[in-house]
């Protein structure tokens, strides 16, 4: 044995050197092993410090379930914090740093917090940050904040990427030990489609860890024998490398594969990892037991871990956890590891179980029984144990196993309720779920042959119910009796002993708990922060569980457990976003005037999914306010065209399409004639508005609806919910069409010439086409056109409908036909600052609070007929007098300018929030008028134009003085528009 590697043995590949670094320092390994294996082999046992005491820590389980030994992995971009060195597969040139501790592992300052251990219980931080209250946001935050986590995240983009995937299977195998396997095979051979699952990096379980014998032949190779089948197999899909994080309603799994986790960067044509999104009809979890520990003092010394664990290095990794090994335990389990540590040549100095008539077999080896272990030598790492009647053994590592729990994670996700079971001291699932049912030590059966003959016949019995035909046959194997006796807390420890290692939860915090009231279990665990973090008590939930019920006067069993939740182990969020980042977060959606707009170099803001131009710039002209004047004049004074198509548009049609409009909307449409547009104002049920938007009857059973662009989606759910559930007797269609019809304003004093060059046969005077005129009528010689006179910018103006194939070519017609009246395209800054001289209301003051009284818009409520939320309208909190209602505001001097969400105070208060009578939801400079204007919600504010009222913008610490006043700022007799 040179250092802790073994001679001979395990599944790693002696013939190719693998050089990694730890804290900098530089270690080698071999492919097979994990980053924890090759430390230990190495003879590095220290690899973290604990939370909250910052005490020296070193590996305790050997997978998932570890609470210490997290590291920071890469640097830069990749950078990944708190995983477990027990599951990365070690590769040429890792890069691993331990955490949570300055400035070294080896001396870390954080150590000091011991000395306060007595502050440190149960609750403190409830208790200890109350007094003085001053004190919370300059001392107490900063440093709770700054002690808070354990590793550090990266500022740098990831630069890998991530994919989504979708699985559909007859069976899945969530698990590849021995019941995996046989359920696996049992329904592979049927014909079914089965998915086999399995966390590590080779398919196995507990048959790649242990001596077992299945077939006349060794677990291993008859593993390897089954997984060579079930590879040949079409119908058989197997993944390693990957972990089924939850089980959601409708037997739908999600799945982690982790693709590229174990090279130094992924080949730039696969991903890093790959969210699964899988579909079972049938589901078998063989994930098997976790080894829980024994509460003792020094539990948590490095050399320190769980029986298994040491097998699983001894045998799987070839690597020697110590030199001299203590047993301590309170199952069978243990003595298999004193067997074959010994058999690898690893010094056994005693055997500890804590039964009185064990009768394991030992191989030779002492066992003193009916004893327990109460302390280990505390340290760096372990020079010895202390016996409960004081006797002390040499030794520099403690194997310890206080039993087995079950994994049973995803059948809780689904509702199940664990069950205790006395006679193997653990939880076993209720599996009162037919479409996924728990196999093997999952299902508390610590026999091979019950594991192998469990698997077997679940799956033949889930694969039937399918119609298929599934043969049970098992192989016969070699047997080891599983019998415990209960040990949970030696309380005859001296030193520190913990429960949860990863927040330093000792078994004194579970008893004061329960006598200061916190005795449920879910409480406890939030009180105590015991089964919280990233190992979410894989290994301490038991433990807490029995002690907190000695201390409550309960058993087990009325304790139960706390509630298992996805996720199973931590998943990153860049495998949910997959490849939908940056520009790909979100589809990016374009308008039919896309490309005309790009030509004549519009700058494009993204409106939810939509690109839309928001301003022209000339070569001339820097900055947005500079173009954005010179668009506003030229649709003032000349003609402008804008293109408006992100408006949501739907088509309703039928004979009762009048009616459904008429009840959506709170103004009327049954009576609206055909070849006109209405402004319509519709109500959410409590009575506040929902959204606006012109509605256009082209015929007696047709018309044309428009929202606003945030609400054109929400607007479509709400009509379909409406028709669905509250007048299914309405003979009405409807549908989206916002995608098929490109819309354009043409505004102005030349708009009407502009368009009546390239209309088809109508002339466009008032008579033919007065205000709020709407028809079908058709363009450049043919194509299919809608045109509404209607007006968002106060103007004499045109939104005309073309279908969306067209949109660019009449954008660039309309272009040419208005070039001698210097037609000016602009954008939707331009087009925000004529609304805001109009005191149109858009989103700013659609915020969801706002009534139609508030907006102005009160007398639009019809009285005579009925519609959504006309009674909620009427409450007595919606029509109290001084609510803040919409007004118009602007600087008492010219030269400031007033900001969005400033707000509103009497002209006398001191700058602050405290007496705010509203604030300010837009704001624009006009050129117009010549300086900074604003819409506002101000409390009984129509009562108040003329007033002078202070506004204070608290982001900027400023303040200046303006006037309420109407909100129509611009045109007030509506001249314009009608012209």
């Amino acid at each position: 044995m040179a250092g802790f590697r073994l001679a001979k043995g395990g599944l790693i590949d002696r013939s190719t050197t693998l050089d990694f670094t730890f804290d900098g320092k530089s270690f080698s390994g071999h492919p097979g092993d994990t980053l924890a294996s090759a430390l230990i082999a190495n003879g590095v046992h220290l690899m973290g410090r604990s939370f909250k005491y910052h005490r020296p820590r070193g590996v305790i389980a050997a997978g998932a379930a570890e609470p210490n030994a997290l590291v920071e992995l890469r640097d830069g971009g990749r950078k990944e914090a708190n995983t477990r060195a027990t599951v990365i597969e070690l590769y040429d040139g890792l890069k691993a740093r331990s955490q949570n501790r300055w400035p070294s592992l080896n001396f870390d300052i954080g150590a000091i917090n011991s000395l306060a251990a007595s502050v440190f219980v149960a609750g403190f931080y409830y208790k200890t940050f109350m007094w003085p209250k001053s004190f919370w946001e300059k001392i107490y935050e900063p440093l709770i904040r700054r002690a808070a986590g354990l590793g550090s995240a990266t500022h740098e983009a990831d630069p890998d990427k991530y994919e989504k995937s979708y699985g559909h299977c007859d069976l899945l195998v969530i698990g590849s030990g021995p019941a995996g396997l046989s359920a696996a095979l049992t329904a592979g051979r049927s014909g079914a489609r089965v998915l086999l699952i399995d966390e590590g990096s080779r398919l196995g379980g507990s048959l790649l860890n242990e001596n077992e014998e299945i077939g006349g032949v060794a677990g291993f190779d008859w593993a390897q024998a089954a997984i060579a089948e079930l590879a040949s197999l079409a119908n058989v899909t197997l993944m390693p490398r990957t972990t089924v994080f939850g089980a959601y309603d409708g037997n739908v799994f999600g799945a982690l594969e982790r693709v590229n986790d174990h090279v130094l960067a992924p080949s730039p044509f696969e991903p890093r990892q790959r969210y699964w999104k899988i579909m079972a009809k049938r589901a078998v979890l063989a994930a098997g037991a976790e080894e829980r520990p024994i509460v003792f003092g020094g539990n948590d010394v490095p050399g320190v871990m769980l029986a298994s664990a040491m097998r699983t290095f001894a045998n799987r990794y070839a690597t020697a956890s110590g030199k001299s090994v203590v047993v301590f335990t309170n199952n069978d389990s243990g003595y298999r590891t004193a067997r074959d540590l010994k058999a690898k040549g690893v010094h056994v100095e005693v055997i500890i179980d804590s039964r009185k008539d064990a009768a394991a077999e030992a191989s030779g080896i002492p066992v003193l029984k009916g004893r327990s272990v109460s302390d280990a030598t505390a340290g760096k790492i372990v020079s010895g144990v202390e016996l409960s009647d004081h006797t002390r053994i040499a030794c520099d590592t403690v194997a310890m196993s206080g039993g087995w729990s079950p994994v049973v994670n995803l059948l809780c996700h689904k509702g199940a309720k664990p069950v205790w079971n006395d006679k193997l001291q653990a939880f076993l699932p209720s599996n009162g779920d037919a479409q996924l049912v728990a196999a093997g030590a999952a299902n508390g059966a610590m026999l091979l042959s019950e594991a192998l003959n469990e698997g077997a016949e679940k799956a033949a019995k889930a694969v039937g119910d399918l119609g298929f035909t599934a043969k049970v046959d098992v192989p016969k194997c070699r047997d080891e009796a599983y019998k415990i006796a209960p040990l949970w807390w030696v309380k005859e420890s001296h030193g520190k002993a913990f429960v949860d290692y990863q927040n330093d939860v000792t078994p004194k915090d579970l008893p004061l708990a329960a006598r200061e009231g916190y005795s449920s279990i879910e409480l406890a665990k939030r009180y105590t922060t015991a089964g919280m973090a990233t190992d979410q008590g894989k290994l301490g939930n038991v433990n807490a569980i029995a002690i907190l019920a000695e201390a409550a006067g309960k058993s087990i069993a009325e304790i139960g457990t706390t509630t298992f939740r996805p996720f199973y182990t931590p998943v990153a969020f860049a495998a949910f976003a997959g490849p939908f980042t940056g520009h790909h977060f979100m589809p990016t959606r374009k308008t039919p005037l896309h490309d005309w707009a790009e030509e004549l170099g519009a700058v494009f803001v993204e409106t939810g999914l939509w690109l839309r131009s928001s301003w022209f710039p000339l070569p001339t002209e820097s900055g947005w306010l500079d173009p954005v004047i010179r668009e506003v004049n030229a649709a003032r004074q000349k003609v402008g065209i804008c293109d408006v198509s992100t408006l949501g548009k739907i088509d309703v049609q039928g004979p009762d399409a009048a009616e459904f409009l008429n009840r959506l909307y709170c103004n009327g449409f049954a009576q609206l004639d055909v070849g006109k547009a209405r402004y319509g104002l519709m109500l959410r049920e409590d009575g506040i508005v929902m959204d606006d938007g012109t509605t256009s009857r082209l015929a007696a059973d047709h018309f044309f609806m428009t929202t606003t662009t945030a609400n054109a989606a929400k607007i479509m759910t709400h009509m379909e919910f409406c028709h669905q559930a509250l007048w299914p007797e309405l003979d009405v269609q409807y549908v989206s069409v916002s995608e098929q019809w490109a819309q354009m304003a043409v505004a102005g004093p030349k708009a009407r010439p502009t368009l009546q060059k390239i209309v088809d046969d109508v002339v466009l005077d008032d008579i033919t086409f007065p205000y709020l005129a709407a028809k079908e009528i058709s363009i450049l010689g043919g194509i299919t056109a809608r045109l509404f006179r209607i007006s968002f910018s106060g103007e004499h103006a045109y939104e005309l409908s073309v279908p969306a194939d067209y949109g660019n070519l009449v954008a660039r017609a309309l272009m040419q036909a208005g070039e001698e009246f210097g037609i000016t395209p602009y954008g939707v800054e331009a087009l925000s600052v004529m609304r805001v001289e109009k005191g149109h209301v858009a989103g700013g003051e659609l915020n969801g609070t706002t009534t139609a009284d508030d907006l102005g818009l009160g007398r639009m409520m019809s009285t005579k007929k009925d519609y959504i939320g006309r009674m909620m309208a009427g409450r007595e909190g919606l029509t109290a007098k001084d609510r803040q209602v919409v007004v118009g505001i602007r600087p008492v001097d010219k030269a400031d300018r007033i900001r969005a969400g400033s707000h509103l105070l009497k002209k006398d208060d001191k700058p602050s929030l405290a007496g705010s009578q509203g604030y300010i939801t837009a704001v624009a400079y006009s050129p117009t008028l010549g300086y900074w204007l604003g819409l506002a919600l101000c409390a009984n504010g129509r009562q108040r134009h003329g007033e002078i009222v202070k506004v204070f913008d608290g982001i900027r610490n400023i303040h200046m003085y303006a006037e309420i006043c109407d909100p129509m700022h611009y045109d007030k007799e509506n001249k314009k528009l009608h012209a």
